[in-house]
C-alpha cells in the first residue's frame, strides 16, 4: 500500500503537472471505484485544479467550485502520468483523468478492487473521509505519545491504525520500529516516556529520510516505482536476511494478511516472537530465542 512517503511523492509530482490546469474529462472503467453519487463526476469536468494535497493515504485534488476529488489507492492501486488521451490498460485500468498536458491513470493490480474515488463538496465533505490519527511529521513528541496511548494496542497495530497515526502502513511501521529498537508487540501503554520519545524521533526520521530518497530517485519524473519492498529497507520484506545493524536474520510474525518483520537482537532482546500458525504447528520444537534457533540450524538443519 502506498504510504506517507509514496503519497507525498505523488502529490508533489501532480502539483507540478496539474495545478492551474483544467480537468477536461474523467473516464471510469470500473464503476465500483466510485464511492459517491453527488456531486457527479461530470461536475468535476471542466474545473481547474487549485491544489493537490495528502489526506492520510489519500491524494486529494482541490477543484473550482469547492469540489474535492479524493483517491485512495489501498494496497495495489498506483498512479501513472501518460500522454494526453492515453488509453487505459484493459485489465488493471480503473480510471483516467484527462488534462491538456497529459493523462493521470489509476491502475490496480490483482483481482480485488479496493481502490476508491470520492468527489465531495467543500472541506466539510472532505473531512468526512478523514480519520482521526495524528500527522506524524507534525505532531509533537507529547502529542504523538498521547495518541499512541489512547488505546492499549501493540505498537505495530497502533502505528498502522489511521485513527491513531496518519499515513503509516505495514512497510514503514516495520522500519520505524526497527529504528526505534522496539518490539512490534509491545503494548502502547507500557511505553516509558523515553521509549515514546525514541519512537517519535524514529518515526519522523524514517519518514523524512524516505521522502528524500524517493525524491532523489524520481527526480523530475513521475514516481513509477512505488513498492512496499525496497532493497534498502532495514526490516520490511527482509525475512531471513541479515539485520543491517547486528547481522542477525530478520524474523517475522504472520497473522492472516498482516505481517511484522523485526530483528530479534535489536528489538526483542534475542527473543523470537510466536508466529501463530508456525508455533502452534511446532509446539515444543518452537525455538524461543534467536540463539536457540541458530543452534538448531547448526545441529539439526532447522530452516524456519
Amino acid at each position: 500500500m502506498p504510504e506517507l512517503p509514496d503519497v507525498t511523492l505523488y502529490v508533489e509530482a501532480l502539483e507540478r503537472r496539474v495545478v492551474g490546469r483544467v480537468l477536461e474529462r474523467v473516464r471510469v472503467a470500473n464503476p465500483f471505484l466510485v464511492r459517491t453519487v453527488r456531486p457527479s463526476l461530470t461536475d468535476a469536468e471542466g474545473k481547474r485544479v487549485l491544489g493537490v494535497r495528502r489526506l492520510g493515504k489519500r491524494v486529494v485534488l482541490a477543484l473550482d467550485d469547492d469540489l474535492q476529488l479524493a483517491l485512495h489507492l489501498m494496497i495495489a492501486g498506483r498512479l501513472h502520468w501518460k500522454e494526453p488521451g492515453a488509453r487505459l490498460p484493459t485489465r488493471v485500468g480503473l480510471a483516467a483523468f484527462d488534462f491538456p498536458n497529459g493523462t493521470l491513470t489509476l491502475t490496480e493490480a490483482g483481482t480485488h478492487r479496493r481502490a476508491a474515488l470520492h468527489l465531495v463538496a467543500g472541506e466539510d465533505g472532505l473531512q468526512e473521509l478523514a480519520r482521526a490519527g495524528v500527522e506524524p511529521l507534525e505532531a509533537t513528541s507529547d502529542r504523538f505519545a498521547s495518541a499512541l496511548r489512547s488505546e492499549n494496542r501493540t505498537l505495530k497495530r497502533a502505528l498502522t491504525d489511521p485513527d491513531i497515526v496518519s499515513g503509516v502502513g505495514n512497510a514503514y511501521s516495520d522500519e520505524i520500529l526497527h529504528r526505534a529498537r522496539l518490539s512490534p508487540i509491545k503494548l502502547t501503554r507500557s511505553l516509558t516516556d523515553a521509549e515514546a520519545a525514541r519512537l517519535h524521533a524514529a518515526t519522523q526520521a524514517v519518514l523524512r529520510e524516505w521522502i528524500d530518497r524517493l525524491r532523489a530517485e524520481a527526480g523530475d519524473g513521475f514516481p513509477e516505482r512505488v513498492t512496499a519492498f525496497r532493497p534498502d529497507f532495514a526490516a520490511h520484506g527482509r525475512y531471513g536476511r541479515p539485520c543491517p545493524v547486528c547481522g542477525t536474520g530478520i524474523a517475522r510474525i504472520v497473522r492472516g494478511e498482516n505481517e511484522a518483520n523485526y530483528c530479534p537482537r535489536c528489538q526483542t532482546d534475542g527473543r523470537l516472537l510466536a508466529d501463530r500458525a508456525l508455533s502452534r504447528l511446532l509446539r515444543e520444537d518452537w525455538p524461543r530465542t534467536v540463539d536457540e534457533l541458530e543452534q538448531r540450524r547448526l545441529t539439526r538443519g532447522y530452516t524456519d
